[in-house]
């Protein structure tokens, strides 16, 4: 089949390959290529591996042109007509990717793409493959992530975000003389949080796990300034612990007319302790977020990148060395810009242990 193409002069070689260029079809280009390289002699192994494919697709493509010419090299799909999967279908797969499958009376909560491809047809009239379902979905962006558990603010959404209002006009109309500060705690588990890791194919990296869990909590403050942390720690999460965090800030900023500490609904924060505390630091004023609305506190985001730099994945078999790391890792981040994530890259010998903060 191959042997009436053997020995084309380089003029006609040049010129299939003119031809090809101009159908602006990759596929076009590349199986034309296999033929003009087979035409000047070349086996069919190195047409394969200069051409990149494999050498099924190089045999195909000499035959189809033997066949039927340069008609034989264009892509046989080009009659099928217009694609089924229109923009038309591409927004009602959109549209879905917002819902659940229960929505539709379905009993599974998650999609597939089987099941996306049934309901958008009952939706669109549009019957497509799996495969084109996924090429649909990475034409969207779409992508396979864990979703994030929240609870319902008990506030109605008025009452919410006129709080969250009244805190951004406190921060961004700040005067001078006052400072704000996102104030939230922490907690440090000497059992590692897992997460994802690059590792080897076929290999998972085994994570040691302690017996016995032990526990560590900080408190900590970031100025809304110029992100400035300040945080103590201690073995119990209780309202001393917050306490001793509000006399820090109050010894910190001691040329402030008032600390402003923007925080959660957390019960310390509330305590009879906390309350007798406030009296004797007249300077400090608590304004406290609508309940489960985390991500209007920028603290939390510091404490995200905690995790992910020192207590995820981690290999200490010392609590202690554990506790020293988090403490060294905090003080090397101060100040945090909102926006920007730091990178811890000193080895350990580099570090200096801090102390804890009393």
């Amino acid at each position: 089949m191959s042997g009436s193409i053997l020995h084309w002069p380089r003029q006609r070689a040049r010129s299939l390959l003119r031809w090809a260029r101009k159908q602006k079809d990759s596929g076009v280009l590349l199986r034309a290529q296999a033929v003009a390289l087979r035409a000047r002699g070349r086996p069919v192994v190195e047409i394969a591996d200069v051409v990149g494919c494999a050498r099924s697709h190089v045999y195909r493509s000499i035959a189809r042109f033997t066949d039927s010419g340069r008609e034989g090299l264009l892509d046989g799909r080009r009659h099928n007509g217009s694609p089924l999967a229109d923009q038309r279908f591409r927004e009602t797969v959109a549209s879905l990717l917002w819902q659940s499958p229960e929505d539709y009376d379905y009993p599974r909560p998650t999609w597939t793409r089987e099941l996306l491809v049934r309901v958008a047809e009952e939706q669109a009239g549009i019957r497509v493959s799996v495969c084109t379902m996924g090429r649909v979905l990475r034409r969207l962006g779409a992508r396979r992530g864990r979703p994030k558990p929240v609870v319902r603010c008990p506030l109605s959404d008025r009452q919410r975000r006129r709080r969250l209002r009244a805190i951004k006009t406190l921060v961004d109309e700040l005067p001078n003389n006052e400072v704000a500060v996102y104030e939230d705690e922490v907690d440090i588990h000497f059992n590692p949080k897992v997460g994802l890791d690059w590792m080897p194919r076929g290999h998972q990296r085994h994570l040691l796990t302690p017996g016995v869990n032990q526990k560590a909590y900080l408190a900590g403050s970031l100025d809304a300034r110029d992100g400035t942390l300040r945080w103590v720690g201690d073995c119990v999460k209780n309202s001393g612990l917050f306490v001793r965090m509000l006399e820090r800030l109050d010894e910190h900023y001691y040329g402030a007319n008032l600390v402003h500490v923007i925080l959660d609904n957390y019960g310390i924060h509330h305590s009879h302790e906390t309350r007798l505390a406030l009296l004797r630091l007249p300077r400090i004023r608590l304004h406290f977020l609508p309940p489960y609305c985390p991500d209007h506190n920028r603290i939390e985001r510091l404490w995200q990148d905690l995790h992910a730099n020192v207590t995820r994945n981690h290999r200490h078999t010392d609590f202690l060395e554990l506790c020293h790391d988090v403490a060294s890792y905090l003080d090397a981040v101060s100040p945090w810009l909102p926006g920007r994530r730091p990178v811890w890259t000193e080895t350990r010998h580099q570090r200096d242990v801090a102390a804890p903060h009393e």
